[in-house]
């Protein structure tokens, strides 16, 4: 799989899969790239309506340019500790905050979030997300702002009074649950059409279809989610595969 920056002729590619419909997949698959590699490019670059060639591969050079030109002034984001790749740790959370932005999260938020999921203490002051992303105090304080009241993250004060942005688990939960009651108005909604149409017309067919299908799956999230919430607050087991007299590994037994 060959790495560096996309070239422009792989940009074009890009333009011009994206033109013909073409899912991120394909377009890497062709490319030979990593999908995340072709979502990152498009979501940066103006996203899959506004995606052009030309001007991608114009802004990527500017932002070489100023980044090979500025020198660092001020507390720079901590090296990675534990053995980890800060590389790799840099691409990891750079793909996450663009699958947020492609759920519909604005890009500061999902990076104030991504920050947030992949620090091990899951909470930071706001100087501290200043540094870590290096970005203004005001870009984070609209951020924790925005997200605190979509529910994602909470407040605290820790001991020396500070105001800690931490990131709650149980959202996940939470989320789900309002996926679930979307998805029950929907069906609700559609069934109200079934009436106002007729039930023997094709389209209160296809409502009455729609609704009991978005019935089923609301039914089922929310059964989902309310069983499986408790693996939310659970340490992964972690066992040590067992070997075989041949020094081969066995696999683990799985979880009841």
């Amino acid at each position: 799989m060959p790495g560096g920056r996309l070239t422009q002729q792989e940009r074009q590619q890009i333009a011009l899969g994206m033109a013909d419909g073409l899912a991120y997949a394909e377009i890497a698959r062709r490319l030979d790239r990593p999908t995340s590699t072709i979502t990152r490019e498009v979501m940066r670059n103006g996203g899959p309506t506004a995606y052009r060639a030309d001007l991608a591969h114009r802004a990527t050079e500017r932002r070489a340019h100023r980044r090979r030109q500025t020198a660092p002034r001020g507390p720079q984001a901590p090296e990675q500790a534990d053995g980890r790749d800060a590389q790799a740790v840099r691409e990891y959370e750079e793909a996450f905050t663009t699958l947020l932005m492609q759920q519909g999260l604005p890009k500061m938020m999902s990076r104030v979030l991504t920050c947030l999921y992949t620090t091990d203490a899951g909470s930071l002051t706001a100087s501290e997300l200043v540094q870590r992303l290096q970005v203004s105090p005001a870009s984070v304080s609209k951020a924790v702002t925005f997200l605190a009241g979509q529910g994602l993250i909470r407040r605290e004060r820790d001991e020396r009074r500070r105001e800690r942005y931490v990131v709650d688990t149980d959202v996940f939960y939470q989320g789900m649950m309002a996926a679930a009651r979307s998805n029950a108005q929907l069906a609700e909604t559609a069934r109200q059409g079934v009436g106002l149409l007729g039930p023997d017309t094709p389209a209160a067919t296809r409502l009455e279809n729609i609704a009991r299908f978005v019935d089923f799956v609301a039914e089922s999230i929310a059964r989902a989610a309310e069983q499986a919430r408790d693996i939310l607050y659970t340490k992964p087991e972690h066992t040590k595969p067992e070997t075989t007299s041949d020094g081969t590994a066995t696999p683990s037994p799985g979880r009841g």
